[in-house]
């Protein structure tokens, strides 16, 4: 089997109680560039690598403590919380409730559902395998995967494998999600191959021409995995396993497959659509890279060994954080940021820049960032994702602001 979700017949799978549904959760910025159309937003800036600036007050525990709160009250079910610093010590705050309607608290390092930050993991693992030569970032789609992308002028001839990672491609995201409490239930088990990802895609022509654009594609890293599938005869998740998870000792970071539950323990996930109304959404099959579980502790190590340094060499992370503006549309939602190999930079408002790589998931939303060398990391998951965008983006702001004051080092004491 190519992937743990991947089905054996020609049309998506489900349970026999299911009705058959398309259904791919897309990422949470591209959840919010659907919906904020055209709203137009400044320019991207250039941050620097600097290091950042300390302030004397020093961000404490109860910093953290009352920017989780901040988070849970704007509507927010759950909110962990972890910043990692250089000697190790770990400043931990929950908030909110693991289930609604209870008084059961968050779990300090509870599992959750990390989405689009997996796609950190897996450009690491495709710069792995440029660094051992058996990949270049300028080999076309076509020729590792010759015929896969050829219709409504997409052209896998033209595509390279550094602009997949770098959402330069062009390749079209086709990917709806649930919009009402019926297609969630409806349509929470269905599972794609990745070819099925890819032929929705080719569906559609391209959203711009190969390296003339940004546009945000959970798809192209669908073709990077096979892509890695391809160059390294088995499949992704065994590289990123092998390559990340087990030497950075992630042993709480792993693809739960057809199994639509969390390991314990977990805080519950809610969504709340258009109508207002708060359903839990925790259980669900999440069919692509997107799929991954993780906690705080671990994604922090995952950052920390990546910007220290212990995956790849100094010439392939330089390459990784070159960085391109984004677009528009998600600039509003990350102001100042840019984006690299899978890999986001964006502004601190005490100088020099912080890397990360968001993650958005039905009922699990996930920031975290890391100073230039990995020596400072902060990772907040909260368990409520807004169909809403407003409310969409004062929880992106709010939980911006915690890495920011995290990573600064400026707690409240005096301001």
């Amino acid at each position: 089997m190519k992937s743990t979700t991947t089905s054996t017949a020609s049309a998506p799978q489900h349970r026999p109680t299911q009705q058959r549904h398309r259904r791919i959760r897309r990422g949470w910025p591209l959840v919010a560039a659907a919906v904020l159309g055209t709203v137009g937003a400044a320019l991207a800036a250039q941050p620097s690598d600097g290091a950042p600036a300390t302030s004397a007050s020093g961000y404490r525990e109860d910093d953290l403590r009352r920017d989780t709160d901040a988070l849970r009250a704007l509507g927010i079910t759950g909110v962990q919380a972890r910043v990692t610093t250089a000697s190790g010590r770990d400043l931990v705050a929950t908030s909110g409730v693991a289930v609604a309607g209870t008084r059961r608290p968050v779990p300090r390092d509870g599992y959750f559902r990390i989405a689009s930050t997996g796609k950190a993991p897996m450009a690491t693992v495709v710069l792995q395998l440029v660094d051992e030569g058996k990949l270049s970032l300028d080999d076309t789609v076509d020729r590792r995967l010759p015929g896969l992308i050829d219709q409504n002028g997409n052209d896998g001839r033209k595509m390279t494998v550094r602009q997949l990672l770098q959402n330069t491609s062009g390749l079209h995201d086709d990917l709806p999600g649930f919009d009402t409490p019926q297609q969630y239930f409806q349509h929470r088990y269905d599972t794609y191959t990745p070819e099925q990802i890819v032929a929705r895609a080719l569906k559609h022509r391209p959203d711009f021409e190969p390296g003339t654009a940004w546009g945000y594609s959970n798809t192209g890293y669908v073709v990077l995995g096979m892509i890695v599938e391809k160059t390294a005869g088995r499949p992704w998740q065994k590289e990123v396993e092998s390559r990340i998870l087990k030497p950075l000792g992630m042993y709480h970071t792993y693809l739960p497959g057809s199994t639509p539950t969390l390991r314990r323990p977990h805080a519950d996930g809610y969504q709340v659509f258009a109508s207002g109304e708060r359903t839990d959404v925790t259980e669900q099959i999440v069919p692509d890279l997107g799929g991954y579980v993780s906690t705080t502790a671990d994604v922090n190590r995952f950052f920390q060994g990546l910007l220290g340094g212990r995956l790849l060499s100094a010439p392939r992370l330089a390459e990784m954080r070159d960085t391109v503006p984004v677009d528009r549309r998600i600039e509003a939602i990350w102001p100042g940021g840019r984006y690299g190999l899978g890999l986001v930079s964006r502004p601190l408002t005490c100088g020099g820049s912080y890397w990360s790589h968001e993650g958005g998931e039905a009922g699990y939303i996930t920031l975290n960032g890391a100073t230039a060398d990995g020596g400072r990391t902060v990772t907040v998951s909260m368990t409520t994702s807004f169909n809403d965008f407003d409310k969409t983006l004062r929880q992106h702001r709010a939980a911006s602001d915690l890495v920011d004051r995290a990573l600064c080092d400026t707690g409240r004491v005096g301001r």
